[in-house]
């Protein structure tokens, strides 16, 4: 049985990726709750394609690849994260461990940044091995606390995705991390070009930064289903803010022990390179079909060759009392 799209208004991406078989969110809300959902076939392959093609990206321009600790230590998470994140984003978790330092408060990761941020703690790098270009895959998890009732359909905000993530150390000059940041920015802009993406690119105004952010960019991927732009990525500088929380110096320990010197931090910058949930939303809606969707040609080699995800199945249910009030979509099995 073959199905197609009603006329050519372009359908979002929570009605595409059900019908080509993606995802079950009941089935996944039952199991975990609010915003939860399960991958199923086609879902699975394009996020796992995406991943990998993520890593063989940056790993073909020198990044070393890292897969982070998906849980941090209190204390160490404290050195990172924003207050506010400990309210809005971090899930704590708690309970008897082995560790010797009988250590019992974690959280879990939203971002791999946070667990690479650590990755030198205490560490004095030498300028020299500057600069260190980290590409970090890891699961991410956010409570999304401050989002309620904010694209509650679909994959686009969610409690659990994958992330690939670049992570950059400089030496202590804000001339060469803003050169950073732009090579970083760019690397996110040939991906998405690659893909065959539609973007724009956003430069936020002081007053949307957080308290480690000097500047910060966002990429802004194109969604036909929805006509509009939404976020896709998100560049920041923070140079040396985030290496004072962990103490991670630059320059020659022993050469610095002089107390009247100066203590040099490195700068420390991230950028999204893909979030795999929204990835693949803004990959369904613009290679959307009347009969499915195109694979991107630069995924097909991690999808076994598979060039075209036909819908399998017709749109979502909607309730009689969602009928006639014509508001949002139940998706069922």
């Amino acid at each position: 049985l073959a199905y197609t799209l009603p006329g050519s208004k372009p359908l979002t991406h929570d009605e595409l990726l059900w019908r080509i078989g993606g995802y079950e969110p009941v089935r996944g809300q039952n199991v975990a709750g609010h915003r939860a959902y399960f991958l199923t076939n086609a879902g699975v392959m394009l996020n796992q394609a995406i991943i990998n093609y993520s890593i063989a990206f940056l790993s073909a321009r020198g990044y070393n690849v890292l897969q982070p600790p998906f849980f941090m230590n209190k204390e160490v998470m404290a050195g990172i994260a924003q207050l506010e994140d400990f309210d809005e984003q971090l899930y704590k978790v708690s309970g008897k461990t082995d560790d010797p330092d009988g250590a019992t408060e974690k959280y879990l990761i939203a971002t791999s940044e946070q667990p690479i941020c650590a990755y030198h703690k205490g560490d004095w790098i030498d300028p020299k091995t500057l600069p260190l270009r980290y590409a970090g895959i890891s699961t991410c998890f956010r409570k999304e606390a401050g989002s309620s009732g904010k694209d509650i359909r679909g994959i686009f905000r969610v409690h659990q995705f994958e992330k690939v993530e670049q992570f950059c150390l400089t030496v202590d000059d804000f001339e060469v991390s803003q050169a950073e940041q732009k090579r970083m920015l760019q690397a996110a802009k040939d991906f998405y070009e690659s893909l065959g993406v539609g973007y724009r690119v956003v430069c936020l105004v002081s007053g949307e930064l957080n308290d480690a952010a000097v500047k910060k960019y966002d990429l802004e991927g194109w969604f036909p289903g929805q006509n509009t732009y939404r976020e896709l990525v998100s560049c920041s500088n923070c140079t040396d803010y985030q290496a004072r929380g962990v103490g991670v110096r630059c320059g020659n320990k022993t050469k610095s022990m002089d107390l009247t010197a100066r203590a040099s931090y490195v700068h420390m910058l991230n950028s999204t390179l893909c979030a795999t949930g929204r990835g693949i939303c803004c990959l369904l809606e613009t290679y959307q079909t009347e009969t499915g969707v195109v694979v991107p040609e630069v995924l097909r080699p991690f999808m076994g060759g598979t060039d075209f995800m036909p819908f399998v199945r017709g749109p979502p249910e909607m309730t009689k009392g969602e009928k006639n009030a014509g508001k949002k979509r139940v998706e069922r099995t």
